[in-house]
């Protein structure tokens, strides 16, 4: 009798549906270039071209459309995120090189993802334009009626064939709800947006700026850098104190939110299909260990291999079991990373708007302009795989270091060999501590008999000035030969650490993992910060308010010359120039304030005190 999973399998082996997912991929380009080709012809060109161009004939309509500014959006971040979170799927299959719309040679693999990661960024940029278009009425429907195919393509697809051939019951559910759920918030959203914008359009509500020049978290970030009496702060509480402080004069660009929830989607269907490998792994090892017991059984346990085949055994049992348990403290740490990069993010760029470089590598203080603008465009795709390629590497060795407490504490205990264990574990202990020991009672001696006394009572060390040489040249001479044993052991537990952190950091973009002086050599570290630098040029709040004070100020200018002048232009007699009435506001200036006459600057042949110029 099979069981009721493998009969779930096995009907699904069968299952064929209707709607192929990158089949409707393809299909959903004429859709997307509609939408986009619409929204491009309602946008107006601020500088339009001459007549000699063939596109007079649109006026000055058709403006090229931007998807999501990944530099200064803070508004709708969450929808951004959402957005990419829709896309999850198609992320993975790019990642895994799954989806390959063309059959190329294997030189050119590298075209053919580029292609499809095209194809994946037409099929959903109708979803970021729309939330991005200034035109909210008609983008709420265009982005309502997208959002719908892609939900009811997506539920159709689930409701046909919702079991799997490795997870069982709900395999296809397991995978699309994430999207599924992204996509019925994208619905809401474009729902909420085209109630909101038909108010406007009825004249029942008054339509806001959607994107002031300077946001209120900057201003007020400015504001709490001129005042003089900062004030005073509340008691904290004891997560804002050991694990995350917030700050309401800062807020993360959207470029930051969408990538930490794709990541988190990514990461959830990485672990997912991880699982999904091991499951079949464990049938052929099932499959493996069955005929291993035939074998002994069949030899009647007397074989020469027997034992050895049942410490194989033993090891994929183990290796199984251990496999399985540190599938949750490896997902654990790499979402502490996520959450931690954001941490890092607004500490960093807050030493950066301060003027602090010190945190930063020498070679990174004053970055390449182009490679900082590269780094921006790559740094989201590469947290995301950095995620994920170090889940991986931190399930592995976690995996390894429970192998070792399997083997080391665990099994014997259950073969009944605690004492031998408990001995061998002693003797290592007290090895280990002979030898810290040692190196411990070195730097004692060095202290007490090599030194010099301190030249003062307040001083917290001996100066590095040697007493009794003799000794001092003897000490090193017999301890030389032990030291060059000891290195070796210093060596190896250099390269233990070594690797241990590079494994545990792996995911870490944030933080490079090699030695100081070839910081360079880190290409994701490098992204970051490059990253940072552009953030820091475009968003620093002290120069956006300046650039705020300068604009604003030009435009109160322009709205008072234009009111001044205003009674002139709408005058009935007859209409003057611009320069006579420049001429004329110049000489009465003069001639209100004789001294100016003396600093205006002099043409050749005209003296500093002939009558006034007009000209």
């Amino acid at each position: 009798m099979l069981s009721s999973n493998a009969r779930t399998r096995q009907l699904n082996g069968t299952c064929a549906s209707s709607v192929d997912m990158e089949l409707f991929l393809h299909y959903s380009l004429i859709p997307s270039l509609f939408i986009i080709l619409v929204l491009s012809l309602l946008q107006r060109r601020e500088h339009h071209r001459q007549r000699d161009d063939a596109s007079y004939l649109l006026g000055n309509r058709f403006r090229m459309i931007i998807p999501l500014d990944f530099v200064g959006t803070f508004r709708n971040r969450w929808s951004y995120g959402i957005a990419f979170g829709a896309a999850a799927n198609k992320v993975m299959f790019l990642f895994s090189e799954g989806y390959q719309p063309l059959q190329v040679p294997q030189w050119a693999q590298a075209f053919v993802l580029l292609i499809g990661g095209i194809e994946v960024g037409l099929s959903h940029f109708p979803f970021f334009a729309c939330l991005s278009s200034e035109f909210r009425l008609v983008s709420s429907i265009l982005g309502f009626s997208y959002s719908l195919i892609w939900f009811a393509v997506t539920t159709l697809h689930i409701t046909q064939c919702p079991h799997g051939q490795f997870v069982g019951k709900y395999e296809t559910v397991v995978f699309y709800w994430p999207s599924l759920l992204c996509l019925a918030f994208l619905l809401g959203r474009f729902l909420y947006m085209f109630v909101k914008s038909l108010r406007v359009h009825l004249g029942w509500e008054l339509q806001t700026e959607e994107k002031p020049f300077l946001e209120v978290h900057q201003a007020e970030h400015v504001k709490q850098l001129l005042r003089k009496c900062p004030l005073q702060e509340r008691e904290k509480s004891w997560f804002q104190t050991r694990i995350y402080e917030w700050d309401p004069y800062f807020q993360f660009p959207s470029r930051m939110i969408g990538t930490t929830v794709l990541a988190f989607i990514c990461l959830y269907l990485f672990i997912v299909i991880e699982f999904c490998m091991f499951v079949y792994v464990r049938d052929e090892l099932d499959v493996f260990e069955g005929e291993l017991e035939s074998y002994v059984a069949s030899m009647n346990q007397t074989g020469t291999l027997t034992p050895v085949l049942l410490q194989v055994k033993e090891l994929i049992n183990v290796t199984k079991g251990v496999w399985v348990v540190t599938i949750l403290p490896a997902s654990l740490t790499c979402v502490s990373y996520l959450f931690h990069i954001l941490a890092c993010y607004r500490k960093q760029m807050k030493r950066l708007w301060a003027g602090d470089k010190h945190f930063l590598p020498l070679k990174f203080h004053n970055p390449s302009s182009s490679e900082s603008v590269v780094a921006i465009a790559r740094y989201s795709g590469w947290q995301i795989a950095y995620i994920l390629w170090g889940y991986l590497i931190i399930h592995v060795m976690q995996s390894l270091c429970g192998l070792v407490i399997m083997y080391s504490l665990v099994l014997p205990v259950i073969h009944n060999q605690a004492l031998e264990m408990l001995r061998g574990l002693g003797i290592g202990i007290l090895t280990i501590s002979i030898v810290l020991g040692l190196m411990v009672l070195q730097v004692w001696i060095a202290a007490s008999f090599f030194l010099q006394p301190k030249m003062g009572t307040a001083d917290k060390q001996k100066p590095l000035a040697l007493n009794n040489r003799r000794a001092f040249h003897n000490f090193n001479y017999f301890l030389f030969f032990y030291n060059v044993l000891l290195g070796l052991g210093a060596c190896l537990c250099r390269l233990l650490i070594s690797c241990t952190l590079g494994t545990w950091l792996i995911a870490r973009i944030d933080r490079t993992i090699l030695q100081s002086g070839c910081e360079r050599a880190d290409m994701g570290f490098s992204a970051w910060i490059g990253m940072l630098y552009v953030d820091h040029y475009h968003t620093n709040p002290v120069l956006v308010s300046f650039c705020h004070i300068l604009i604003t100020g030009h435009r109160e200018r322009r709205l008072q010359r234009a009111i001044k002048y205003w009674y002139l232009n709408q005058s009935a007699g007859p209409r003057t120039s611009v320069r006579s009435r420049t001429r004329w506001l110049l000489l009465q200036t003069l001639i209100n304030n004789p001294r100016l006459v003396t600093l205006r600057k002099s043409r050749p042949g005209h003296g500093s005190r002939d009558l006034p110029r007009f000209c």
